[in-house]
């Protein structure tokens, strides 16, 4: 069976020769080329292709943020013009990477590889999840939150967000539009989200600051925070003691 290709690049020459250089591959079938995170998210869910051509860098949405919405995800053959964080991560879990530009022996080198991971018939075995993380977790403060609902991609800009509560192995994201699920640790938001505007006032939720409109008693050791929407927020002892200082109270 022919293994099943898709090109993933916001440049048509870059997608020009990654064809030319898989001529010589005649196991390989290109069965559609994207030019952006939106497009490809809904070409792999519509194909379930076994090899992807990653661009890292694209309008919309990164490769990293369009991989962090696949349930499953085939073996990747990443590309880049430099990005020091993603060239580490591949690195370090051994994946297959193509800095642009790149040679045609270069590219066979990844092909070729590639083809051995998926003829060896198991999972890809190049953690991508890992990948992923890694580049998240040495990268600044996050301005937006990449979600999938359905079919469709969302992008939040996180001026946008008004809480984030803990749900399980998820998180909950409430804005204005609605609750958004993401698979993603509340460790992770309290560590990228800017401690300027937002802080963790409970070990189930990360409020947005500028979002609270009063304070009022719950409990012994505990208050509750109105939120503008009317949602209503635990705030911890520690978690008081942290929105004070924040907030100069």
């Amino acid at each position: 069976m022919p293994v099943k290709t898709l090109i993933i690049d916001d440049e048509q020459p870059a997608r020009d020769l990654i064809r030319t250089y898989l001529e010589p591959f005649s196991e390989i079938e290109v069965v559609a080329e994207c030019q952006n995170g939106f497009e490809g998210l809904k070409a792999i869910q519509e194909y379930h292709p076994s090899l992807i051509f990653l661009d890292v860098q694209m309008p919309k949405i990164t490769g990293f943020e369009m991989l962090e919405l696949l349930d499953e995800i085939p073996v990747v053959i990443f590309s880049t013009a430099y990005d020091q964080f993603a060239i580490r991560a591949f690195e370090l879990n051994a994946a297959d990477y193509l800095l642009k530009p790149y040679s045609e022996d270069r590219f066979g080198l990844a092909v070729s590889r590639a083809l051995e991971r998926i003829g060896a018939a198991s999972e890809n075995k190049v953690p991508v999840k890992e990948i992923i993380d890694y580049h998240q977790e040495e990268s600044g403060p996050l301005d937006r939150i990449v979600v999938k609902t359905g079919n469709k991609i969302k992008v939040i800009p996180v001026e946008q967000v008004e809480y984030i509560e803990a749900y399980d192995d998820y998180v909950n994201i409430f804005t204005s539009d609605g609750r958004f699920i993401k698979q993603k640790t509340m460790g992770f938001y309290e560590k990228h989200l800017n401690e300027k505007d937002f802080a963790r006032v409970h070990r189930s939720h990360i409020v947005r600051l500028n979002q609270i409109i009063q304070i009022e008693p719950y409990e012994k050791d505990t208050k509750v925070l109105i939120m503008k929407s009317g949602a209503k927020i635990k705030a911890s002892r520690a978690g008081l003691k942290v929105l004070k200082e924040k907030l100069g109270i």
